[in-house]
């Protein structure tokens, strides 16, 4: 069995706390090929997509043998670990990467869905679980929201990690000028959301595969900051799921298994859902050694399961 990663240059990969880097490791020791490429290595002829791709041993970290043309049906699963941003490279990645999904091949997650649901956006689908959340351009609105609301926060849609999120009081001086700047004078939507002061006590990311979860850290913003991104200084702790969380991966389930989002990563404020993770969803080493979940080797024999 050969599985394929497409994701970031490999040799830029910290093994230590990445998570494509444990699941390629789990799919070695589950005595299964791993592959590894870049998006730019993907590429099309007539109706056969392609790959230049090099064989890995990932265990220990990392030998990397020559690159091969390959047809992308010659791989049982392919992942898709690009980190964000979803950019046009991105996009036109997971168009190639549907060539070899008609083929009959697992592609993670899947195609279509990976452009369809913005990490953000796609939380919006189950509104009801979410904090008050206005997506909007225009300046009077989100204006109008924030001052509703009297502390928000607000999100560049496209950001990653935290990058980019600002909390602003309703009595914010310049408040107006900012959202000009935040969305490019009208030009691009962005989210704004109430905030929610239990934040200080933590961000939950929820590992989910296949609907279900299997793992959790609660990170904890570093001093000073109201952000609890581990990229961004966040402190991961050992947790456990209450029921009000529990309940919230049970809504999901059924609509990720659906859309075919076999890894995702949610993040739960306060006993409210704040985003939904596709692309790239991490964690997976946090669990692992907080809470002494085998995550990666679990989710492995999972899709096993799905493609044998």
């Amino acid at each position: 069995m050969k599985q394929l990663f497409v994701l970031d240059p490999i040799n830029e990969i910290n093994q230590s706390k990445d998570s494509s880097a444990a699941l390629m490791q789990a799919a070695h020791r589950a005595s299964i090929e791993v592959w590894a490429c870049t998006p730019s290595d993907l590429q099309a002829r007539g109706d056969k997509a392609w790959v230049i791709a090099s064989h890995v041993v990932p265990d220990p970290w990392i030998q990397i043998k020559a690159p091969q043309g390959k047809y992308l049906s010659d791989f049982n699963c392919i992942w898709m670990r690009k980190d964000p941003p979803v950019d046009e490279a991105f996009l036109y990645a997971t168009h190639l990467l549907e060539v070899a999904e008609r083929e009959g091949v697992q592609v993670i997650n899947k195609p279509s869905s990976l452009r369809a649901w913005n990490e953000k956006l796609g939380a919006l689908r189950f509104s009801k679980l979410m904090a008050p959340t206005l997506v909007a351009s225009r300046v009077q609105e989100l204006s109008n929201f924030a001052r509703e609301q009297g502390d928000v926060v607000l999100k560049p849609l496209g950001g990653k990690g935290g990058q980019g999120v600002i909390r602003i009081a309703k009595a914010a001086p310049g408040l107006e000028a900012l959202l000009e700047l935040t969305t490019a004078q009208e030009k691009l939507p962005v989210m704004m959301q109430r905030f929610l002061p239990e934040v200080r006590e933590g961000d939950k990311r929820i590992l989910l595969v296949d609907g279900k979860p299997l793992g959790a850290i609660n990170r904890r913003p570093k001093d000073g900051d109201f952000r609890s991104n581990l990229a961004l200084g966040g402190k991961p702790e050992a947790t456990k799921l209450t029921k009000r969380e529990q309940e919230i991966c049970d809504t999901l389930e059924s609509t990720l298994k659906n859309e075919g989002l076999f890894f995702v990563g949610i993040d739960i404020i306060g006993g409210m859902l704040s985003e939904i993770n596709v692309t790239s969803p991490t964690g997976i080493r946090e669990v692992e050694r907080l809470m002494q979940i085998p995550i990666a080797d679990q989710t492995v024999s999972i899709l096993l399961s799905k493609i044998s």
